[in-house]
């Protein structure tokens, strides 16, 4: 990386961003230290830490490249896209009764966090030379379809957390492509409409988590302990916290998932009010540096991949703590570079990264 490269990158989303993954890094020794799968107590910590820098210095390289090559790959990795997800289906492994991870000699990784930030990019590809000409329906049906067969795919696996993140990454890029309004207003009153027809279409263990939103105690040692004893351990950090490595819920088991769906549970009972006010100024932070890198892009590619990433990063967000709060049904939606895994925190890298090289390439687009 070159001295005028590091002059101009955006100093608020790179100090949000290391200050949100090395709060992660305490967050999930404090939550897994007790429980590892070796005789090191800090196995997890040690694993993300050393793909966090990995993933920086992967970084650190792409940002001598301009972003604008990537368009030349859209229509590549869609389809490279396409195959990564048909190959789960035949050679993925199951955990938690869904098959979405592909083992790659002692890692495994989940294609279906990789294929967020492909269908980006593909989409910003397609999407570029349709601005402003979204006024019908049947000029939306080709951006429908171009997204809905690796959305049906993730589904299969089955995957409704990352199905619902092509939703809202959709939604956003054709909004920023100046779709015509009163389509977006139809397609979401369909989509009211027909939810009694697409309950019918859930598993059993997703209409559970609809139920259990509604009502926790409807499942209490099932499927809504999950978010009976997020809540607990929330409202009992009260405004400080109980203090890392002191939090009952999490040191003693009674929350599950403490180090990847369920991490902000742990924030808010070893830190309290004061330590998730701290964690979400950080996403406010990277969530508005992201919508103004998309005002300031100098072409619209970079400004479609601007908002699809940073609608990406606000729904995962927003879900995943609306989920610990009860507020939201369980999808098993990461906390972006909080929670631990390894394809999660690669994907949320490489998106910052992208928005990294749109800021330093930035050039006001004109109308």
């Amino acid at each position: 990386m070159t001295k005028s490269i590091l002059r101009r990158m955006d100093l608020s989303l790179l100090l949000a961003t290391v200050g949100i993954v090395l709060m992660s890094l305490v967050i999930i020794g404090s939550a897994t230290h007790i429980n590892t799968p070796s005789d090191d107590r800090y196995w997890f910590v040690a694993r993300q830490g050393i793909f966090a820098l990995v993933n920086v210095g992967f970084a650190a390289f792409l940002l001598n490249f301009d972003y604008k090559l990537l368009q030349g790959y859209g229509n590549k990795l869609y389809v490279f896209n396409l195959i990564m997800l048909l190959a789960v289906m035949f050679v993925g492994q199951s955990a938690l009764g869904a098959q979405r991870w592909i083992s790659i000699g002692p890692i495994s990784i989940q294609p279906s966090e990789f294929s967020k930030i492909i269908m980006i990019i593909s989409l910003a590809t397609m999407l570029e030379d349709r601005v402003g000409k979204l006024n019908t329906l049947h000029d939306l049906l080709p951006v429908a379809a171009y997204v809905g067969l690796p959305f049906l795919l993730v589904m299969k696996q089955p995957d409704l957390g990352t199905s619902l993140v092509f939703m809202a990454i959709f939604f956003g890029m054709v909004f920023a492509c100046g779709i015509n309004l009163k389509i977006l207003g139809g397609i979401f009153a369909t989509g009211i409409a027909m939810m009694p027809i697409l309950w019918h279409v859930l598993k059993d263990y997703q209409k559970m988590r609809i139920m259990v939103f509604m009502d926790p105690n409807v499942d209490p040692l099932g499927s809504g302990y999950h978010i009976i004893q997020s809540k607990i351990a929330i409202g009992s950090g009260l405004l400080f916290g109980k203090g890392l490595f002191e939090g009952t819920q999490s040191q003693l088991n009674f929350l599950p998932e403490n180090h990847t769906d369920f991490i902000f549970a742990v924030v808010g009972e070893e830190l309290g009010f004061i330590g998730v006010t701290f964690l979400l100024l950080l996403y406010l932070v990277v969530l508005w540096r992201g919508v103004c890198i998309a005002r300031d892009a100098s072409d619209m590619f970079g400004r479609l991949l601007a908002v699809g990433i940073t609608s990406m990063l606000a729904f995962h967000v927003l879900v995943n703590v609306g989920m610990t709060l009860g507020i939201m049904p369980v999808t098993g939606i990461p906390l972006p570079l909080m929670s631990y895994g390894v394809s999660s925190l690669t994907t949320n890298i490489l998106s910052i990264t992208i928005l990294m090289n749109i800021q330093l390439r930035k050039q006001k687009l004109l109308f």
